[in-house]
């Protein structure tokens, strides 16, 4: 049991205290309410600061029986809003003082200095104004640091992480991941306690180890590739790095596997770029191109790709047209925006970062890929060089327009019962309005022969901000899961 006691002297005052020393028993980590019903107590009875003990830890009942009863009848304190935020950021502190220093700044506030916490050089203050910054960052890291990862009990999905919180802050920060993964079954390991989430009710329980958490998850392997495809070995500064991301919490997060070799590369990919020639921008003439497309005739998909191929890129950067993959009768045809890097260089569709969680997304759901169709509204990659990168432009509406007439052929050559369009620029490829994800997502019409379905596109969830990840990639696997009962119903 620890003990705490008050180090911040008071200016005498007039009470009801007879002068004796008072025992508060308060509960392990950060009892807000043990507190508030202590002050309460103490704060009705008069007893000053410096005659109060602070102790953590079991004891019989809160305060004992008779202090139990008084704290429960004893009137609330008319202390400013201020006042009462501060205290509960400052309760989860580890400092074995925090509880008589926040006594200490009640009994003077209630005591006439109301504006007490605007006088940011009084001592009390500002070491209390210090503790609450110290918990807003511990906060921050554990909001920005957290991974969930997916496991199954008993055939239920539940998403679980390991933190290791610098204060006792876990009853604090799980409103925020309720409402980031309000969907989801998840649960929050941390030394001193856990949190449990099933989609209705936010409950506590014992502490975690750390084995008792997954080491890893498929979302993982994606969004280590997206983030070793992104890193810029030009900006690579590791006390910057350090900073933002200590280096506590590098254990928890999947790209962190990756920055040793990264950092150790970084010299010589950067002494690349510059040492590379640029290379001037090839002209292009979208109209030539797409009136001689509009002169042939194709009879069969195959057909139709050797015209793909041999026909100028209608976006500007791209080496290679990437054509479609997959087998004309496929019951499902996915259609994405356009080919990225690794797209362009492998010529096959969705074989990057955004591909690899697709494929993997598609695996959860039921659906064979190898089944299905897949295909992009724009045939080349679409890029602009940065040094030795090549970075990713959004097609405009108008080089999405170029491509139609190679889309709505290639579509009918594969017959599919079923369009999966992912992301905003397939649904603009497909009906020709542009239509947000968030309103149309789920069965739609695209006035074709085939049934349609409208999702967002692997590569958004990659762009999310951690926090928000895994909530998006079980909708995006929700979706993909309608589309295949969907498909199965089509097939019947």
């Amino acid at each position: 049991m620890g003990h705490e006691s008050g180090s911040v002297p008071l200016p005498p005052a007039a009470s009801a205290d007879t002068g004796q020393l008072h025992p508060t028993f308060l509960g392990e980590g950060a009892d807000l309410a043990g507190f508030r019903a202590a002050a309460r107590r103490l704060a009705g009875d008069g007893v000053p600061p410096e005659r109060v003990i602070w102790s953590i830890g079991e004891a019989p009942g809160l305060f004992g029986t008779e202090a139990a009863t008084r704290a429960e009848s004893a009137p609330p304190l008319a202390l400013p809003r201020g006042v009462a935020d501060l205290i509960g950021m400052v309760v989860p502190h580890r400092d074995p003082e925090r509880y008589a220093l926040l006594y200490a700044l009640i009994w003077r506030i209630l005591r006439g200095e109301r504006r007490l916490l605007e006088v940011s050089s009084d001592p009390l203050v500002h070491r209390l104004e210090r503790m609450r910054k110290t918990i807003a960052r511990d906060l921050h890291k554990m909001h920005a640091f957290l991974r969930f990862r997916r496991t199954e009990e008993s055939g239920v999905e539940r998403f679980v992480a390991w933190f290791e919180p610098d204060h006792h802050i876990l009853a604090a920060a799980a409103p925020f991941f309720v409402g980031r993964f309000r969907s989801l079954n998840w649960t929050i390991l941390t030394p001193e306690a856990s949190a449990h989430w099933d989609t209705a009710h936010l409950t506590f329980g014992p502490p975690g180890r750390r084995e008792d958490a997954p080491s890893s998850d498929g979302f993982e392997a994606g969004w280590r590739d997206y983030y070793e495809s992104t890193f810029n070995p030009a900006r690579t500064n590791l006390t910057a790095m350090r900073a933002e991301m200590p280096k506590k919490y590098w254990r928890n997060m999947p790209e962190t596997a990756a920055i040793p070799g990264l950092v150790r590369a970084a010299a010589t990919r950067t002494q690349t770029m510059i040492e590379r020639e640029p290379q001037k921008p090839i002209k292009r003439n979208p109209a030539r191109a797409v009136a001689a497309m509009a002169d042939q005739a194709p009879d069969s998909l195959e057909a139709l790709n050797a015209i793909i191929k041999r026909s100028e890129p209608l976006v500007p950067g791209a080496t290679q047209a990437v054509l479609g993959e997959g087998s004309p009768g496929a019951t499902i045809a996915f259609v994405g925006e356009q080919p990225g890097d690794q797209e362009d260089r492998q010529g096959r569709p969705f074989v990057g970062p955004a591909g690899q969680l697709l494929s993997r997304a598609l695996e959860e759901a039921g659906i064979v890929r190898a089944d299905s169709y897949l295909t992009n509204a724009v045939k080349h990659f679409k890029f602009e060089e940065r040094g030795k990168r090549r970075i990713h432009q959004k097609p405009t509406a108008g080089e999405v327009s170029h491509y139609r007439w190679w889309l709505e052929r290639e579509l009918d050559f594969v017959a599919p019962k079923l369009v999966v369009a992912l992301g905003a620029t397939a649904v603009l490829a497909l009906t020709g309005k542009a239509i947000p994800i968030t309103r149309a997502r789920g069965p739609a019409s695209f006035g074709k022969a085939y049934d349609g379905f409208i999702t967002v596109h692997p590569s958004y969830l990659l762009r999310l901000p951690d926090e928000a990840k895994a909530d998006a990639y079980a909708a995006f696997v929700a979706d993909l899961r309608r589309v295949g009962d969907l498909a199965q119903a089509l097939r019947a």
